[in-house]
């Protein structure tokens, strides 16, 4: 029987690796592994080498990416990790005529589908399917741990306690029960963290298009969240109403001595208005958390750097060992499901309208 092919652009870190190779090949599909962001090689190929094929490429280059589902048979489907940009040209190459194999499936390791073409996939009928919450618990704690660093101020603690300075602050911060956490987007990892941060003692409240459950409070205007809040947490997938959702007009709504927290996605913060926001001490943002930038991997780069009201993360908050095992296995999952023509129950990802 002629099984599945399937190409592990990006595979799971470390020890992950075994358990997503084991899952892949359990459901009876080819699988070809991209050796580039494996740590041990070596040992992966000598672990796998009569189950698995292996290829080398970097996952960021199309042309490299065009040119591997040009050689041999193709691939029915692609599973990627960090967000690789699966673009129209692309696309249309793995879906050429000529293809023995035509891209059918794309499975995103993760809950975010902004890095593929959304429209262009659905025009050469292929299906994109993700794995929304898994990393809900992971990104929920990394927010709170933002949260923390910032309002006790630990990195300049951290810092001046490395060059042997002692010192009390100089004016004590609030305590979480004095404070009110503002959500922005409460899905599942805006309602993890509400509920970490109720606990906590905190006021929570957020912004939606439908009513939230108790103990958040709903707040039917974004402007009012943010005259409202003195930490705004983002957690909203970037879409064409998103994108550059929070610029300079809202950062000046802000609460004075505020915090704005980002693990959802770069270009949903415009970041040279919240640099210049960052830079002005008269304005009411005291500082800010970013894990997620809108150039990012070898693009990265950034109006925040060396500012030091500006905790920046490198796109880190959900990768914990259950999240990313958890997002690996429910992918190889849904890959077979779907290639196998099941997709009952299969979460897919739409173009926006």
């Amino acid at each position: 029987m002629d099984h599945p092919r399937v190409l592990l652009l990006d595979a799971a870190p470390g020890p992950l690796l075994d358990r997503e190779l084991e899952r892949l090949t359990g459901h009876r599909l080819a699988v070809t592994l991209n050796l580039r962001r494996v740590e041990d090689r070596a040992g992966a190929q000598s672990a796998w080498s009569e189950l698995v094929e292996f290829t080398d490429l970097d996952p960021f280059d199309e042309a490299a990416l065009t040119a591997e589902f040009s050689r041999g048979p193709g691939f029915d489907a692609l599973k990627s990790r960090a967000g690789v940009p699966l673009r129209a040209a692309f696309l249309a190459a793995a879906t050429a005529p000529e293809r023995h194999r035509p891209l059918r499936v794309i499975g995103r390791a993760g809950a975010g589908t902004d890095h593929v073409d959304l429209a262009a996939a659905a025009r050469y009928g292929i299906t994109v399917t993700h794995t929304p919450g898994s990393n809900a618990n992971a990104v929920a704690e990394f927010a709170l741990a933002q949260l923390l660093t910032l309002t006790r101020d630990l990195s300049a603690h951290n810092e001046r306690s490395h060059r042997g300075a002692w010192g009390a602050p100089a004016t004590p911060p609030r305590e979480l029960s004095e404070l009110t956490l503002g959500i922005v987007g409460p899905g599942l990892i805006g309602t993890a963290l509400a509920t970490r941060a109720s606990v906590l003692g905190m006021t929570v409240q957020a912004h939606a298009r439908r009513p939230t459950a108790p103990p958040t409070r709903h707040v039917p205007s974004l402007d009012t969240l943010l005259a409202t809040s003195d930490v705004v947490s983002l957690h909203l997938p970037l879409t064409p109403q998103t994108r550059q959702l929070i610029g300079r007009r809202e950062l000046a709504l802000l609460r004075p001595g505020s915090v704005l927290l980002n693990t959802a996605r770069g270009g949903i913060v415009d970041e040279a208005a919240l640099a210049d926001a960052l830079r002005d001490p008269t304005h009411p943002l005291a500082a800010a958390a970013v894990d997620t930038f809108a150039h990012e991997h070898a693009a990265f780069a950034s109006p925040l750097f060396g500012l030091p009201n500006a905790l920046l993360t490198p796109h880190v908050a959900g990768m914990t060992r259950t999240a990313m095992a958890e997002a690996a296995l429910r992918c190889a999952d849904h890959l077979a499901a779907l290639l196998a023509g099941r997709p009952e129950g299969i979460p897919v990802a739409s173009p926006a309208r």
